[in-house]
């Protein structure tokens, strides 16, 4: 069957249904409006694997200031040339792991010798880092190699990057790296 002959039949087969004193009226009271009608679209990358997948995701809420919204759909988007609006299974789960009761919003410690995780503000999370990269550098830095040469390293650190990061953060990324002379380092995007 041609697709013109499938069209005609199918004109014809409403227009009969009509004629016969079929009412649609009960049929169009039950169309609903779809759960991504009201909602706000923002463009994202998919955070699980180096192939960085374009996503959608739309987030219901009056975007009023100290209100979350809350994210109700997350769809591949169709324009990212990558996936073109395909996602695998993991990267179709993110609207439960956004959702997800048990994600951590602020950073935890485990103090040495305890046997639970305690919560700790941003600024004191940072500030720990900072100390233990300071120490970790001061601790294993070698300025020339077993044959004299300037080198300027520490091997006692290594980085790796994120596929999500974009090209401007990944070389301010490298140059803060190379500045520390952290000589193991790579990124996810190229695995």
């Amino acid at each position: 069957m041609k697709r013109r002959t499938f069209l005609k039949g199918s004109a014809a087969a409403v227009g009969g249904a009509a004629a016969l004193g079929f009412d649609l009226k009960q049929a169009r009271a039950e169309m609903r409006e779809l759960k991504i009608a009201r909602t706000t679209e923002t463009r994202s990358i998919c955070p699980y694997c180096a192939v960085s997948c374009g996503v959608i995701i739309h987030t219901l809420g009056d975007k009023a200031k100290n209100v979350q919204s809350s994210v109700v759909h997350v769809e591949g988007d169709p324009d990212a040339p990558i996936n073109r609006g395909t996602l695998c299974p993991k990267g179709a789960t993110l609207r439960a792991d956004i959702n997800n009761p048990n994600r951590l919003f602020s950073p935890k410690v485990r103090r040495p010798g305890s046997d639970h995780w305690e919560e700790i503000t941003w600024d004191e999370a940072i500030a720990k880092i900072a100390r233990h990269i300071k120490d970790t550098r001061d601790k294993t830095f070698v300025a020339k190699n077993a044959k004299g040469l300037l080198v300027n390293r520490t091997p006692g650190l290594a980085m790796i990057g994120g596929c999500t990061d974009t090209n401007e953060f990944n070389y301010l990324q490298w140059k803060f790296i190379t500045a520390l002379g952290i000589p193991y380092r790579d990124s996810q995007a190229r695995v």
